[in-house]
């Protein structure tokens, strides 16, 4: 192939890796496109020909992974479609200065012996994707562990390495693959690529055998409402019966010992929502309700409330806020004149905070966007028996967002053996067992209400006692042989001129 078609092939490959991801879930496409883009990257002639095809790699899969940015910007937050366009494809453009960075990072450490490089992309793809979810606070959405969930054989990898771990994985079997997908590659594919591959798979099936965690306390018949209210009407303070009504409805409806609302069901602040409505809501149970919190000292925080029976109040306040959506980044506060977003000025909650004891469990209540940080998920474990997401994705519209956001939180579940129950506003509420499954999950934009009977569990993975640790750890480690056989070549080199 001539070197100027390398460039659209691969963002074609970058496009095509997100039918790896929910909705489609093609869990082996992934490790085919990155070893093509990796295949790519051993042919390029220098660091800044792997960096612009690295570029374009995560231009394609961001621009169509990552495609809800502008259905959030234009369609539900009224900015101007040229300058939504603009904002997407820079955001785009940014993200994909991360597999950029790797591909230049493999152009200047690449030895050209098999097995050296595979672990070198292993280790640089995967200090890359950490990197990518901890700069600037982080956006590891598409990492491409999320890609493995079950039915994925290497899922069992996941409570034991975490997201990255499982990715990282993926990347080395596209890494030992890559060579037999170069024509022009002088070495053919190590002897160990095909038996090392074959015990990846079957370990990580074996490992999804294991139970990590135990049944504890009695089962919960939990009823996880979701509202399906417009983003465009729910701030509307003459829609707010309807909101109100809505949840009232279902909540009578479908009584169970405990009733979730999603993130900022009710669209007012705690102190303005009558008491005998949320006792109403909560019927002869119990109630977690997601809700705007006024502080004592001022401001306010998205947070989450849970209502006994007995009038006891517990609270939790979301930690890790959104950038342009929660809070204003210092010198980006004209960003909210081109954009519609109410109550988007949060304070953090403290990075600290108690699991919230609820029908005999303790849960650990996340908000939204929270469940992309596994690390910070770990903070309320082991205390917590049961995991509960309280989203609203109405900002997304109709979009990649609600599947691939349910994705995301089969992975906390899989990390932590603990089930995890995801209350949103448009989609998609579900529960999760702590194997990763999907056990129960109502369709998008459907008003309805989500009936289960959830298990407590407790024990601890070893990705609880370690976090992300082991993965970034392991992909240092990666790169060691490829420095190793590069000092021996440069020590060779005077002498080979000298001969």
């Amino acid at each position: 192939m001539k070197p100027h078609l390398h460039w659209p092939l691969a963002a074609a490959l970058g496009a095509a890796t997100v039918a790896g991801f929910a909705p489609l879930e093609l869990f082996p496409l992934p490790l085919f496109t990155l070893a093509g883009l990796f295949a790519l990257w051993r042919r390029a002639g220098s660091a800044r020909s792997a960096a612009l095809l690295g570029l374009a790699w995560g231009l394609g899969f961001f621009l169509v992974g990552v495609s809800w940015v502008y259905v959030s910007l234009h369609d539900v937050g009224g900015m101007a479609a040229p300058l939504a366009a603009v904002a997407t494809l820079l955001f785009c453009a940014v993200l994909a200065l991360f597999p950029a960075l790797v591909g230049y990072g493999y152009g200047r450490l690449r030895t050209r012996q098999p097995l050296p490089d595979a672990l070198l992309l292993t280790g640089l793809w995967t200090l890359g994707e950490w990197l990518r979810g901890w700069i600037f606070t982080g956006f590891p959405w598409l990492a491409l562990g999320y890609s493995q969930t079950p039915p994925s054989p290497l899922a069992g990898f996941a409570p034991i390495l975490g997201v990255y771990g499982v990715g990282a994985i993926v990347a080395l079997m596209a890494a030992l693959a890559a060579p037999g997908l170069d024509r022009a590659a002088a070495q053919p594919p190590h002897r160990l690529t095909l038996p090392l591959m074959l015990a990846l798979i079957v370990g990580g099936a074996a490992l999804r055998l294991v139970p990590w965690s135990h049944p504890v306390g009695a089962p919960l018949d939990v009823a996880l409402l979701q509202g399906n209210v417009p983003q465009s009407i729910k701030w509307n303070p003459e829609q707010l019966p309807l909101s109100l009504e809505r949840y009232r409805r279902l909540a009578a409806a479908h009584p169970a010992q405990l009733t979730v609302l999603p993130e900022t069901a009710i669209p007012l602040f705690l102190d303005q929502i009558p008491l005998d409505y949320l006792t109403a809501l909560a019927g002869k149970g119990e109630l977690l309700l997601g809700t705007a919190l006024r502080q004592a000292g001022g401001g306010y925080v998205n947070g989450a409330v849970a209502l006994t029976p007995g009038g006891g109040l517990q609270t939790y306040a979301k930690r890790h806020l959104v950038p342009f959506g929660e809070y204003v980044p210092p010198g980006f506060a004209w960003f909210f004149g081109l954009v519609r977003i109410p109550l988007s000025d949060f304070s953090a909650g403290p990075p600290r905070q108690p699991p919230l004891t609820i029908g005999g469990q303790r849960v650990a209540p996340n908000i939204c966007y929270e469940d992309l940080f596994g690390e910070e998920i770990l903070r309320a474990l082991p205390a917590a028996t049961l995991l509960i997401n309280l989203s609203n994705t109405a900002w997304f519209g109709d979009s990649l967002t609600q599947p691939q956001h349910l994705q995301i939180s089969r992975l906390r579940a899989l990390e932590t053996a603990r089930p995890m129950l995801r209350a949103t506003n448009t989609g998609m509420t579900a529960a999760i067992a702590p194997d990763g499954r999907v056990t129960a999950v109502l369709p998008a934009f459907r008003t309805d209400a989500l009936v289960v009977s959830v298990q407590g569990h407790a024990g601890i993975t070893p990705y609880m006692r370690h976090g992300n640790k082991a993965a970034v750890g392991l992909a240092l480690l990666a790169c060691v042989p490829a420095w190793r056989v590069r000092r021996r070549q440069g020590r060779a080199t005077p002498a080979t001129r000298t001969a």
